[in-house]
């Protein structure tokens, strides 16, 4: 194996890739388009497997076209994220202790924000 092959991508390159290229697209596009979008050489099963993998994490929808699914984003970048906290939250037994520690490590900017966004929340 050449030296080339043994690097690895660092964890979620290729799904935040694949990501990108589906919220800059603004439309559901198939395995080979998003491949096409990515023109980084990657084989279109790899790409259809990172898709599959999004869809399965429920990061993305998916519609027929064809023989095949045309993939959509779920969420815009700002939705995923905080899908992604709640899911962190829902994994851990002590809710509580998991936010004070996050709102613990909040910068003085980040708290205001918060205490602000909870005050105008309905």
């Amino acid at each position: 194996m050449s030296a080339e092959k043994d690097e690895r991508r660092p964890a979620g390159e290729l799904e935040a890739a694949v990501l990108a290229a589906l919220w800059a697209a603004g439309t559901p596009l198939t395995p080979a388009q998003v491949q096409a979008e990515l023109s980084s050489g990657l084989a279109r099963t790899t790409v259809t497997t990172i898709l599959t993998r999004l869809y399965d994490k429920g990061t993305l929808e998916r519609q027929r076209q064809g023989r095949g699914y045309a993939y959509r984003p779920v969420e815009d970048p700002h939705g995923l994220t905080a899908l992604r906290m709640h899911g962190e939250l829902d994994r851990g037994s002590d809710r509580e202790t998991v936010l004070a520690r996050f709102v613990a490590r909040l910068s003085e900017d980040d708290e205001q924000v918060l205490r602000r966004l909870l005050e105008e929340s309905p």
